[in-house]
C-alpha cells in the first residue's frame, strides 16, 4: 500500500490527493482514493490487493465530470476478449490488459 502512495507523492502529474477509504488486513488492502491533476481533471483509484485477487478501476475524468477514459477489470464486459481487462472511452469500450497505478500515470503523464 505504500508503494502507491508513494506514487502519488512523487509523481509530478499529481497535484494532490485525499484517502477516501482505507480496509486493511493481514492479507488485504483495499484504498480508494481521488487525486487531482495539475492539468485540473480528476483521478480515481481504486484498488483491492491480495494474494489471490487484484482488482482496480482507474477512472480519469475532465474537471467537469466527462470521462477521459477508465480501465478496470470488473467481469461485466464479456464480449471483450481481454476479459475481464478493459478500457471505457468516451464512445467505446475497448480491449486492455492488467494494468497497475504505475502504468496508468506513465499513460496519462503522455497525453498532457
Amino acid at each position: 500500500m505504500e508503494d502507491i502512495l508513494d506514487l502519488l507523492t512523487e509523481s509530478e502529474i499529481i497535484h494532490n490527493y485525499e484517502l477516501l477509504n482505507i480496509l486493511q488486513d493481514e492479507d488485504f488492502y483495499y484504498l480508494k482514493i481521488k487525486s487531482h491533476l495539475t492539468d485540473g481533471s480528476i483521478l480515481y483509484i481504486k484498488i483491492y490487493l491480495s494474494d489471490a485477487e487484484y482488482n482496480y478501476s482507474f477512472h480519469w475524468q475532465k474537471e467537469g465530470g466527462e470521462l477521459i477514459i477508465r480501465w478496470d477489470n470488473a467481469p461485466h464486459h464479456k464480449e471483450i476478449k481481454t476479459c475481464p481487462h478493459h478500457m471505457h472511452t468516451l464512445d467505446n469500450i475497448k480491449d486492455s490488459f492488467s494494468i497497475t497505478l504505475e502504468d496508468v500515470l506513465k499513460k496519462i503523464e503522455k497525453q498532457l
